[in-house]
């Protein structure tokens, strides 16, 4: 089966194709991953401004394709336009374009991207990190409630919009979270962020998200990674061998509740983690602290 005739299967009950060209006026470039752009754009159809995100043709039909024991794995488009949580981005619609692509018209959100304020640790983040990472907390475990992995947790997939609202994005890799979902299988993630049982190919759950959150909260709090940056598969498996640093060593503000906190969400084994996001952040709010 050819490329557009995996695309076309996927969509065949679905919505009508849409001539993007003319619905839209695109204005800026917003951003750009592996497997997908985005652009602000004008919907002459509702007369809002939105954020349209066209995926690429051929490495969605690959990504679809991944076997899964025969079952069905919902698209983007699918995952997300049922998503309804303040913290999380809204999907208005998605669909087929008229050349072979899917897209998915989302709530456009003037801001900036939280990886970007962590980076350049920027003033703007002084008294709302705890925040932040409250409202992220939340919209994941509502996202896990939902009976969904998101698998690619990290700063660059959240938003902080100029009301200082965080909001999480990208549902590109989002499954179910069912047996068979949960096998063992590809890599799939951001190399710093992914757990050790999805590096090492086994099978996974939500607690992968988990980790991968305490690793964005660790980077949040202290402003650097828990381990050196891994750029490739060695330094990624010596994360799973080397402890993180406790955070105080390297934050001489930090207390030992949140310190104890971070490092248990990046626990190696996943029975020794926080059973859930809601309990991360219930754990976050806790702390009762602003000064972070």
């Amino acid at each position: 089966m050819s490329v557009f005739a995996k695309i076309k299967s996927l969509f065949r009950s679905g919505p009508a194709r849409v001539d993007v060209e003319k619905r839209f006026q695109t204005y800026a470039r917003l951003g750009q991953g592996s497997m997908s752009k985005v652009f602000r754009a004008r919907d002459f159809l509702s007369g809002r401004t939105v954020a349209l995100k066209i995926l690429d043709i051929e490495k969605t039909a690959k990504l679809m394709a991944r076997d899964f024991g025969g079952a069905k794995r919902p698209s983007e488009g699918e995952v997300a336009v049922t998503l309804k949580h303040p913290s999380v981005v809204v999907t208005y619609e998605f669909g087929m374009t008229t050349k072979n692509a899917m897209y998915l018209v989302m709530e456009f959100i003037e801001g900036v991207g939280f990886n970007f304020l962590i980076e350049t640790k920027a003033p703007a983040l002084q008294g709302k990190r705890i925040k932040y990472l409250i409202q992220s907390a939340e919209g994941l475990a509502y996202i896990h409630e939902q009976g969904y992995i998101h698998r690619d947790i990290c700063p660059r997939n959240v938003m902080i919009s100029q009301e200082g609202e965080a909001k999480l994005i990208d549902f590109g890799l989002a499954v179910p979270n069912k047996p068979e979902f949960r096998r063992p299988g590809n890599r799939t993630g951001t190399a710093n962020y992914m757990a050790p049982e999805l590096i090492k190919r086994m099978p996974t759950d939500e607690r992968i998200d988990i980790y991968s959150f305490g690793i964005m909260a660790y980077e949040t709090i202290v402003g650097r990674y828990p381990w050196k940056a891994a750029d490739t598969m060695q330094m990624m498996r010596e994360h799973m061998n080397t402890p993180p640093k406790d955070p105080r060593e390297l934050r001489e503000d930090v207390e030992e509740d949140l310190a104890k906190l971070l490092l248990r969400a990046m626990a190696v084994s996943p029975k020794m983690r926080l059973a859930s996001m809601r309990e991360f952040a219930a754990a976050l709010k806790g702390l009762n602290r602003q000064d972070y």
